[in-house]
């Protein structure tokens, strides 16, 4: 399996998994299993989804893995910009932190920081949802480069500085797997690159006897999301097996499963995403001429974020206006 496979894979699987899980976001655990006994999970849209319809997750990764392309890497307020048209084009779902940071009218750089003064609360899911495409990005610059690209990207709407290092530890893992060595073996490394008054509370989550029920936050934070993710990757042997753990925890499981599904796709392949889980898998843009990437769409976006080809190269899709 090579890293462009692996890197597929990342970007792909975490589509796959907010899709999957968006139909049974705020519902109970249990519940996925609870529709499809046999473990056959579909994409089978719900909640005012449409089958194999990816949510805000996905459409922000889209947003950022385009503006690294287009801008020739990574350029702050272009994301910002991008994020806003998005968040002022009335998309389905969006997150009530990133809304008020996106829609507030402050500038890129004091936004999230002025609403987390306000608010005393920043430390949302909304910042890993979105990150496969910066991780994979920015995973042959190593450990360093990796991690501070996360925590960047993170502060741009989340002002809590879990968040930075949650999304720092995330862009480090998936780097890892990219490699095709096991990320779980990398976790004490990582967590002694974060700030030090982070460390303890990450470990927790992070350590081989946490359980999800551990959790003392709603898995819409960072901390049980991203534990959360780890769990369903150390406990199953498959990417399918990860990601129906994942959605089955119920809460917020389009997160957690796009998160789950980035570890998972990097760590087994794409090809080892099922087939029927892809073929009816998009992602609409709005504010974005109409434009809706498919399956082919995102593995040419994941690719070209590997090779560095430009984004005329690997544009798919509907045809519409350019993202910028």
């Amino acid at each position: 399996m090579t890293p462009s496979d692996r890197a597929v894979g990342a970007v792909l699987g975490s589509a796959v998994g907010d899709a999957l899980g968006a139909p049974f976001e705020f519902g109970p655990a249990g519940m996925f299993r609870a529709r499809f006994p046999d473990g056959a999970g579909e994409l089978c849209g719900g909640g005012g989804w449409d089958p194999g319809e990816a949510t805000d997750d996905t459409q922000m990764a889209v947003l950022v893995g385009e503006s690294l392309l287009e801008r020739g890497g990574l350029d702050l307020p272009d994301v910002f910009a991008r994020f806003r048209r998005w968040a002022a084009a009335d998309p389905k779902d969006i997150g009530l932190l990133t809304e008020r940071v996106l829609l507030g009218g402050e500038p890129w750089d004091l936004a999230a920081a002025l609403d987390f003064q306000v608010e005393g609360r920043g430390a949302g899911n909304g910042c890993l949802m979105r990150a496969s495409t910066s991780a994979v990005h920015f995973a042959p610059r190593g450990r360093t480069a990796t991690m501070e690209a996360g925590r960047r990207l993170a502060a741009l709407t989340h002002g809590d500085r879990a968040a930075w290092e949650g999304t720092a530890l995330l862009h480090e893992l998936v780097r890892v797997a990219l490699l095709g060595e096991d990320p779980l073996a990398v976790i004490p490394d990582a967590l002694a690159e974060l700030a030090p008054r982070h460390r303890e509370r990450w470990a927790t989550v992070l350590t081989p006897g946490w359980r999800p029920e551990d959790a003392t936050e709603f898995n819409g934070a960072v901390w049980p999301c991203l534990g959360s993710a780890v769990w369903a990757l150390r406990t199953t042997g498959t990417f399918e097996d990860a990601l129906v753990a994942a959605v089955d925890l119920g809460g917020d499981t389009d997160t957690v499963a796009a998160v789950t599904g980035m570890l998972a796709g990097a760590v087994h392949g794409a090809g080892a995403i099922p087939d029927r889980w892809t073929a009816t898998l998009h992602v609409p843009l709005p504010g974005f001429g109409g434009r809706v990437l498919d399956a082919d769409g995102l593995r040419a976006l994941a690719l070209a974020l590997v090779t560095g080809s430009s984004p005329g190269d690997r544009r798919a899709g509907r045809p519409g206006e350019p993202a910028g």
